[in-house]
C-alpha cells in the first residue's frame, strides 16, 4: 500500500513526554522528512493492521518509527528517527554499538514511568493548520 511509504513517527498522543518529543522533532526536521501520527489515531491503526505489525509492537505504546518499509521499536526507533533527521543527529547511529538489551533497558525505564514523571493529557493533540500535512489522522 503506497499510502504508507513516508517515514512516520507513531507516538502516544496523550503522553506529555511523547508530545514534547514530537514538538522537538518538528523543529529539528528542517527538511520535513518525517510525518507523525498518534497511536490512538485511525491512521496509525490502519498502518499497523495493513502491515500486520500487531505482533511486533505488542506492549509498546510510546514511540515507534515506520521508515516506509519496516517498523522500528524502542531504542531502535529513537536511533532511526535521529538518523532520518540527518546532520549531527546521524552520529546517534553509533548507539547501535551498545547491545540492544542495554539500550532497551533505559528506554523501558523511561517509557514505564513517563506518565508519572511527565503527566498525560486528556486527549490527543490537534495539529495547527501549518502542521496539518505532517500530523496524520
Amino acid at each position: 500500500m503506497s499510502e504508507f511509504k513516508d517515514p512516520i513517527v507513531l507516538f502516544d498522543g496523550v503522553c506529555n513526554l511523547c508530545n514534547g518529543a514530537v514538538n522537538v522533532l518538528l523543529d529539528l526536521d528542517k527538511g520535513k522528512k518525517l510525518k507523525f501520527a498518534s497511536l490512538q489515531s485511525e491512521y496509525a491503526k490502519k498502518l499497523i493492521q495493513s502491515k500486520t505489525l500487531e505482533e511486533k509492537i505488542r506492549g509498546i505504546d510510546s514511540i515507534l518509527f515506520w521508515d516506509g518499509k519496516e517498523i522500528h521499536i524502542k531504542s531502535n526507533a529513537i536511533i532511526e528517527i535521529c538518523d532520518k533527521l540527518g546532520g549531527f543527529w546521524k552520529i546517534l547511529k553509533l548507539s547501535y554499538i551498545l547491545p540492544r538489551p542495554i539500550r532497551n533497558l533505559l528506554y523501558d525505564l523511561i517509557a514505564k514511568n513517563r506518565y508519572r514523571l511527565f503527566g498525560k493529557r486528556e486527549s490527543c493533540r490537534m495539529p495547527t493548520p501549518e502542521l496539518k500535512e505532517r500530523i496524520l489522522g
